[in-house]
């Protein structure tokens, strides 16, 4: 338990801006888009063979690029207290709504263009129809039912449960005891969700992501409030689910390879992450003050969305038209980056921008009481 005064936070408002954050999830965007171009190996048709067979030695590299998932979890966790602590509700919301909708959108609008109407589309991606695109927009397509415009948009709603799950902290007001409550509950949760064979609580409690996003959550205390021993075990202890987790993990990311995986690889991997953003927690790496880093990180989330399905599509004209490996893998990384910064500098920030206007100007409150019933 937390002691009875909780640890004082003096300074960290005037810390300074954390660039190895940004650095980071430029490593966790890459590691993700390594992992769909050069690592999967169950659609011959993009590359007219596999990857494992034209390029093994970045195949077995890339191969691991999916953990590059798991980081963003961890910043997850870290950036949702760091952007949201002493914030209204309110606040909480738009925030969240505008750091996640208006990108994905036209990432939507750009993949569904991509796999309704590019003659180089994998054959076995089927076309999105109106209702489908419709519903893609709400994010909510993988608990409806409904196929989502690009593969990788199952971790938005991983984010989106993450983000529901820390409301009901957020909602109350972010305090150093109860964020760490927090913590432990969804802990203690997830641990025995595996065993509880309920469906609904897999689906709110996430066993095998939760660990990552408390981890975050646990060092961004560490970074507001300095380390201690039972911080540093929150996040410890979280490691340790995590690399359990793996083991249920790892099944679907190996059939996409079509090889074992190596867990001690993955377990090095995971705590490789942990410790790094530790370090950052803890001020290690505040000597990273880099600028470009502010650009690369505004444009990872872009790529994310972006890089699946439109660079097969790419990468497949470019076999098409006998390209090599390695300079197509350059050609396509460059045409996904110049896009991403496109999207984000002329669609992403002005409707950013209009959203927060709309949100902030919206009559939200609840009437205390019925409004009077208009006369006809």
């Amino acid at each position: 338990m937390p002691a009875r005064t909780a640890p004082r936070a003096a300074g960290a408002a005037r810390r300074p801006r954390l660039y190895v954050l940004d650095g980071l999830r430029l490593i966790a965007a890459l590691s993700v888009v390594s992992f769909h171009w050069a690592g999967v190996n169950i659609h011959p048709e993009v590359w007219g063979s596999t990857p494992r067979t034209l390029m093994p030695s970045v195949h077995r590299v890339a191969s691991y690029g999916w953990m590059g998932v798991q980081l963003f979890f961890l910043i997850s966790g870290f950036v949702i207290c760091m952007s949201c602590w002493g914030r209204s509700p309110r606040d909480y919301f738009t925030s969240r709504v505008v750091r996640l909708y208006p990108a994905y959108w036209v990432g939507i609008v750009i993949t569904t263009l991509v796999v309704n109407f590019a003659a180089t589309v994998r054959a076995s991606r089927k076309p999105m129809s109106i209702s489908d695109v419709l519903t893609n927009l709400t994010m909510l397509e993988r608990p409806l039912g409904v196929t989502e415009a690009d593969g990788v948009y199952w971790t938005l709603w991983i984010e989106l449960r993450f983000y529901l799950l820390f409301a009901v902290v957020a909602v109350m007001g972010l305090t150093y005891r109860r964020v760490l409550a927090f913590c432990g509950i969804w802990t203690i949760l997830a641990v025995i969700t595996p065993s509880a064979d309920s469906k609904l609580m897999d689906t709110v409690f996430m066993p095998q992501d939760a660990p990552y996003f408390i981890a975050g959550v646990a060092m961004y205390l560490i970074y507001r409030f300095g380390v201690n021993p039972l911080l540093l075990g929150v996040v410890a202890f979280s490691w340790l689910l995590a690399q359990n987790r793996l083991h249920i993990t790892v099944g679907g990311y190996e059939y996409e390879v079509h090889h074992t995986l190596s867990w001690p690889v993955m377990a090095a991997v995971s705590a490789g992450a942990f410790l790094v953003m530790l370090a950052a927690a803890m001020g290690a790496l505040n000597w990273i003050r880099w600028k470009w880093l502010t650009v690369a990180g505004a444009l990872t989330y872009p790529v994310y969305l972006l890089h699946q399905e439109l660079g097969w599509a790419m990468i497949r004209w470019g076999r098409n038209h006998g390209i090599a490996p390695f300079p197509l893998l350059a050609l396509c990384l460059t045409a996904v980056l110049l896009l991403s910064w496109l999207v984000h500098r002329f669609a992403e920030r002005p409707l950013s921008a209009a959203l927060k206007r709309l949100l902030d100007g919206a009559k939200v409150s609840l009437p205390k009481s019925d409004p009077p019933v208009r006369s006809r």
